[in-house]
């Protein structure tokens, strides 16, 4: 079973654009879309409405920093601090340009962090090869494994 991208994304622009670009990428993963980061963490604990999800982890988590109810960086530090998830992949992108985001965020163990391009096709090439980079061409933790599915390397938890 491929090992899903998630994102997480509050604003329904960039959220369609992701989608976009990731669609254009042709990688065979699911992407799971969350649009806070309590529901980001509700799905990695497997807490609330995600109690129910089957077991694993994502591939990597697309993860912006400005939130509602809780912020990318708590979710990155809840992340990085909890053992079952800290070896996930995190890029964290945003439309912080702000030194003390960034300083923070590679702080908590961000993997990337990847300031938004306000036009849309650099937007749209910036997260196909996010995703490609990060299902495809990272090799992953110990614990994963990769697959061949239509064309691609993707990723398959050996859990």
């Amino acid at each position: 079973m491929l090992k899903p991208i998630l994102l997480v994304e509050d604003n329904p622009h960039d959220l369609d654009l992701a989608l976009v670009a990731l669609e254009r990428s042709r990688l065979a993963n699911e992407v799971i879309v969350l649009r806070d980061g309590a529901e980001a963490l509700d799905y990695l604990c497997q807490t609330a409405q995600w109690s129910n999800r089957p077991p694993g982890n994502p591939a990597v988590i697309l993860l912006d920093l400005k939130m509602p109810k809780v912020d990318g960086l708590e979710v990155l530090q809840t992340i990085r601090a909890t053992e079952s998830l800290k070896r996930i992949p995190v890029v964290m992108l945003t439309t912080s340009r702000e030194e003390r985001d960034l300083l923070r965020s590679y702080e908590l163990g961000v993997n990337a962090y990847v300031v938004k391009p306000v036009e849309f096709r650099e937007f749209v090439d910036a997260i196909a090869d996010l995703g490609v980079f990060w299902a495809v061409v990272n090799e992953p933790p110990p614990g994963s494994t990769r697959a061949r599915r239509d064309g691609f390397d993707t990723f398959a938890s050996a859990d």
